[in-house]
Formats: C-alpha cells, structure tokens, sequence
C-alpha cells in the first residue's frame, strides 16, 4: 500500500515536471515567432510554476489526510500508540512495586 502511494505521488512530481517543460517549450515557441515577449514569458511561467507549486502542496495535504484516515481506520496499532501504552504500563508496574515494598 505504501509502495503504492509513493508511486502514485512520484508519477505526480514526474507529471508536473514533464508538463512544465511543456510549458516553458511553448512559451519559447511563442517568443519565438513573436507573438509575446520574453518578459511575458516569464511573468507566465512564475504564475504557471506558482499555481503548480500550490496545486502540488495542496493534493500533499489531501493525500496525508486521506493516508492518516486510511492509519485511523485500520486493523493495526500505530507506532505512537503502542509507544504511549508502554510508558502507562511502565508507570503502572512502578506504582504497583511501590505499594507492594509499602505492604513489607
């Protein structure tokens, strides 16, 4: 499942970057053929590479949601979970050698 997502998320980044050098292929194209100036070429792909930065951080957050609510819901103890049992068990065999050493 794991593999899964890292996969799913690595096509994402591959996608994204693919189709930012679309972009910027194009965006030359046009310069080229004068149909815009390099300057808006550049104001294009700073709003084009934002947007894109925040669409990416966006679907970050959605996929740890979706994947923290996939943990919550799952048939497994997590690791921080396990961890906090262990120190109240802990505690609790302190305090019951406590009261026993009190009794002697």
């Amino acid at each position: 499942m794991i593999n899964f997502l890292k996969n799913t998320v690595l096509a994402g980044i591959g996608a994204t970057v693919v189709t930012a050098e679309k972009v910027e292929s194009v965006l030359q194209d046009l310069v080229d053929k004068g149909k815009i100036t390099a300057e808006e070429s550049r104001a294009a792909t700073r709003k084009i590479i934002e947007e894109g930065r925040k669409e990416f951080e966006s679907s970050q957050h959605k996929l740890q949601a979706g994947f923290d609510e996939l943990l919550e819901n799952a048939p497994v103890v997590l690791r921080k979970d396990f961890d906090n049992l262990k120190k109240r068990v802990t505690q609790l065999e302190a305090q019951i050698a406590e009261v026993e050493a009190k009794k002697k």
